[in-house]
């Protein structure tokens, strides 16, 4: 809402004070926030945890870095076709029901993932695995906008991003752990405990889903009345202001749209980098144990964090998302340059590698600041998915033709260097067409 004159958006009888005001959005930040961090912890470790199971199951089943690649990848390719109509579902039937069915769903979907055996069967589950979660990450940034008003976003967003950075730092020494405990045990191999004992929380999550989560501010019986229409009508404002689009039909001939789409591609590359090649250059540097491999893969994410948070937090503070979007996408891809320059030298290459995945983290929170700089109601819902399932093709691209470079040349530095031209031309395109991106204060 507007602080700087409640009496122009409220009733002057009934006007909030501003520390009333922001009372109620942290009690609905620390209400929201833990609970959904927790799932999006949950749903980055079962789509990632296969770049650890590859450390033993290529072997086992005889696959190679490219089957690998492949197999990485196309997650991201059932998540294409199924993010939109999964995002529309969840604005038409609520967020509970769509959110409690996709968490379930992958959790299966991960516990199935111990019974492969051949290259087709690590195909079809990794594309049923995209499927099944598609709708999950643009269906909470949705959600969070039914909640918090434009200028606090990039905070928000931030906060509840930190999951990528927290899975990575509790999933690499949990993947690690597993993996060397369970060798021998039963009739199972460690890579196939390690997807059953991390897909099992996420199906008792599912049905968390349904009894804690509630669908908009009208419904929080945790709130007051007064505060629960305070929340709502702020919203509702907010979504009536001139600029944006709330249909989806003419907001596809939107340039913007398509840019922040083209923009969304480089920064995942990065993002799916990070994910399931860290554990591989860690091993590429002379660390063979799976527990310090682990332990080595939680540092870029612990200062990822913190990169995440401080900028998420100072683009609010200063109203501004251009710049400190593209400045964390070309710090990422200067640093992901320099861990290929680097990747014989175990320390040089793992500081590189850190700095490059604090510019890809601090990337993320900003960029889902700015389609709500255009997008309300319907256009929101369809728009977001949008952007995000056009982007996390490069979910699929960038672990493939990592894999496939690796297998042509030997080495992970070419592959480096292709994702570090993505990181590089989202950081020039935020710069040169996204000038006019503004935050309602």
């Amino acid at each position: 809402m507007n602080r700087s004159n409640p009496s122009s958006t409220m009733e002057l009888d009934h006007a909030p004070m501003a520390d009333d005001v922001a009372m109620v959005y942290r009690k609905i930040a620390w209400r929201l926030l833990p609970f959904l961090v927790f799932l999006f912890v949950l749903a980055w470790i079962d789509r990632v945890n296969v770049g650890f199971a590859k450390l033993s199951m290529l072997q086992d089943l005889g696959f190679s870095e490219a089957v690998y690649g492949l197999g990485a990848g196309i997650f991201f390719i059932g998540y294409f076709f199924f993010e939109v109509p999964s995002n529309l579902l969840l604005e038409k039937i609520g967020a509970r029901r769509t959110l409690a069915r996709i968490t379930i769903m992958w959790g299966l979907t991960s516990i199935a993932m111990a019974y492969v055996e051949s290259a087709w069967s690590f195909y079809v589950l990794r594309f049923l695995l995209g499927a099944f979660e598609a709708g999950f990450f643009p269906g909470v940034v949705l959600y969070l906008t039914y909640w918090f008003p434009a200028a606090q976003r990039a905070k928000i967003n931030g906060m509840f991003m930190t999951s990528f950075a927290i899975a990575g730092v509790i999933g690499g020494p949990l993947a690690g752990f597993i993996m060397s405990r369970m060798v021998g045990v039963g009739s199972l191999a460690n890579w196939q405990w390690l997807f059953i004992l991390e897909g099992i929380p996420s199906v008792i999550a599912g049905f968390l889903v349904l009894r804690y989560l509630p669908e908009k501010p009208a419904n929080a019986k945790w709130l007051s009345p007064e505060q629960r229409k305070m929340v709502s009508d702020t919203i509702a404002r907010e979504d009536k202001l001139p600029g944006k689009h709330s249909d989806l039909r003419s907001l596809i001939r939107y340039p913007k749209l398509w840019l922040c789409a083209l923009v969304y591609f480089c920064l995942v590359s990065g993002n799916a980098t990070i994910a399931f090649w860290t554990p591989s250059v860690i091993q590429s540097l002379g660390v063979t144990d799976t527990m310090n491999i682990g332990l080595l893969a939680s540092i870029p994410f612990i200062l990822g964090t913190v990169a995440m948070l401080w900028n998420g937090f100072h683009s609010d503070k200063t109203a501004e998302r251009r710049l400190h979007c593209a400045m964390a996408a070309l710090i990422a891809g200067l640093g992901l340059i320099c861990t290929g320059l680097f990747i014989g030298n175990a320390v040089m290459a793992l500081i590189a590698l850190t700095v490059a995945a604090m510019g890809i983290l601090a990337a993320f929170p900003v960029f889902w600041s700015i389609p709500g700089a255009f997008l309300a109601g319907t256009a929101a819902a369809g728009g977001i998915a949008l952007i995000n399932c056009i982007g996390n093709l490069a979910g699929f691209v960038a672990p493939y033709m990592i894999g496939w470079l690796k297998t042509l040349t030997g080495s992970l530095a070419a592959g480096l260097y292709l994702v570090a031209a993505f990181e590089l031309l989202a950081g020039l395109l935020l710069l040169l067409c996204f000038k006019g991106i503004k935050v309602n204060k």
